[in-house]
């Protein structure tokens, strides 16, 4: 569901307190989780190691001057009757840099077998970087949580080879969280290698900021995978995105929702992140999949956005890319918004516009610098076809259920497919200040993956009777 930020404070929020000092040490949580050391209220600075797990409880807070540092390996759980949720306030700082081989576990304190969606609240991520709004503050935080500034250098930790797995539970009546929230968030913080699995909204969000990311997972996320608001700069390199086809939210679930605000005002500084190498399974892998009517579109541009989307793979949704303002039209008539280089398999519309927007533009719009193609009947060769561009049907959720979706499937490129080649990193976007050092533009093919999967080794698509409990 897309985020309206509020500025009331919110009421309480738990059925039941926590007693919170400005300064909370962990203790050992009394009961049947006694071998978790419990983490509540404002947290001072301190180091979680792998030796403990670690449980959290009600909203915990890095704040300001304060810093959590999080060893690789380290497991920590979200408790879901007090809504657990782990978030950094403006000035703190989490220091999570885990490994290919240990990565950060943060997921569910429920039994194996028993996780959910929604089972707690994900990471928050709140900084000092531009925003196009004033004083925002991230809906459902109690006390509240503003968030951005004019520091688009701050920094707000450093996150590593981390997965946050069944967040997303709804703090107060129709406000969900994230798996990832990114806030504000600055370019001074470091995020590459992060997985977000069966999160309850949104997979990462970016509200404002301009911090840059590389190797990021969406996997069975209920809403959005890659949501981009209020006045993000920055730039994603690397992304894989695997739809569950019965995971849907009523408000409509895309690959990508982009917006510059929560109206269609002209505020700036403009929605212009930049996203090159992402790989969409989507959630249709054949024309005539039954899938749940609440996914719509892999990429849905609204409300004077001009994010530019390069070099990229999309596949199985309903309908390909939709403008859902006249707004939208003219920024990437302008040039503010570029998308170029990418390819849509389609099984079924390929554009859609809405709010005065005109379908023709869009289409005019995608296919001066894109590729839009028909998948094959349901009884023609369809999975030669993809196999054709090289990516594997089997990779595709349609074709599974959760107890049956591989723990560790293969993304490469098969050999001889037409993505091996054929990315370009000509635009001027890709010169523009922030962008041109950030990029690497020696990568010769489209979508996420070449003849290495970056995934191996610290994914995990089945997470649901994984042991992590010692």
């Amino acid at each position: 569901m897309k985020k309206n930020l509020k500025f009331a404070v919110i009421a309480a929020l738990m059925a039941f307190s926590f007693a919170c000092s400005d300064d909370t040490e962990p203790v050992v949580t009394p009961g049947g989780d006694d071998d978790l050391v419990s983490l509540s209220g404002n947290l001072s600075t301190q180091t979680l190691t792998a030796d403990k797990q670690y449980l959290l409880q009600g909203q915990v807070f890095v704040r300001d001057g304060q810093v959590l540092t999080i060893e690789p390996g380290t497991v920590i759980f979200g408790e879901k009757r007090s809504k657990g949720t782990l978030i950094v306030d403006r000035g703190g700082k989490i220091i999570a840099r885990g490994t290919k081989e240990n990565p950060i576990i943060m997921t569910s304190a429920q039994e194996e077998g028993e996780r959910d969606r929604s089972d707690w609240g994900g990471l928050v991520i709140a900084g000092r970087a531009k925003t196009n709004q004033v004083d925002p503050a991230v809906e459902g935080i109690d006390p509240v949580l503003i968030f951005g500034g004019d520091n688009d250098s701050d920094s707000s930790g450093e996150y590593e080879y981390i997965r946050v797995e069944y967040a997303g539970i709804e703090l107060t009546p129709n406000n969900e969280t994230n798996s990832i929230t990114m806030a504000g968030v600055g370019k001074g913080t470091f995020m590459e290698h992060l997985m977000v699995s069966f999160g309850g909204d949104d997979g990462f969000e970016w509200f404002g900021g301009n911090v840059d990311g590389r190797y990021f997972i969406s996997h069975s996320t209920w809403d959005d995978d890659l949501d981009v608001d209020y006045g993000y700069s920055g730039n994603v390199q690397w992304a894989l995105v695997v739809r569950n086809p019965f995971y849907a939210d009523q408000s409509q679930s895309n690959a990508f929702e982009c917006d510059n605000g929560p109206n269609d005002n002209d505020v700036q500084p403009y929605t212009t992140g930049t996203f090159s190498n992402v790989t969409v399974y989507g959630p249709r892998d054949r024309v005539g999949r039954s899938i749940s009517g609440n996914n719509y579109h892999a990429i849905d541009l609204r409300r004077r956005t001009a994010v530019s989307i390069f070099n990229s793979v999309f596949t199985g949704f309903p309908t390909g890319v939709r403008f859902n303002t006249q707004s939208v039209t003219e920024q990437y008539q302008a040039g503010r918004g570029v998308l170029a280089n990418n390819i849509i398999i389609n099984p079924n519309a390929n554009y859609a516009a809405g709010g005065g927007a005109n379908a023709a533009d869009v289409q005019t719009i995608w296919e001066a610098k894109n590729t839009t193609v028909a998948l094959p009947a349901a009884d023609g060769p369809w999975e030669d076809f993809y196999r054709g561009y090289g990516l594997r049907p089997e990779n595709f959720f349609a074709r599974h259920t959760i107890s049956s979706y591989p723990s560790n499937p293969n993304f490469t490129l098969l050999a001889d497919g037409t993505l091996a080649a054929g990315a370009s990193f000509e635009d001027a976007k890709f010169n523009e200040e922030g962008r041109s050092s950030y990029f690497d533009k020696n990568v010769p093919y489209v979508g996420a993956f070449g003849s290495t999967d970056w995934t191996d080794g610290w994914a995990e698509f089945a997470p649901l009777n994984v042991v992590y409990k010692k």
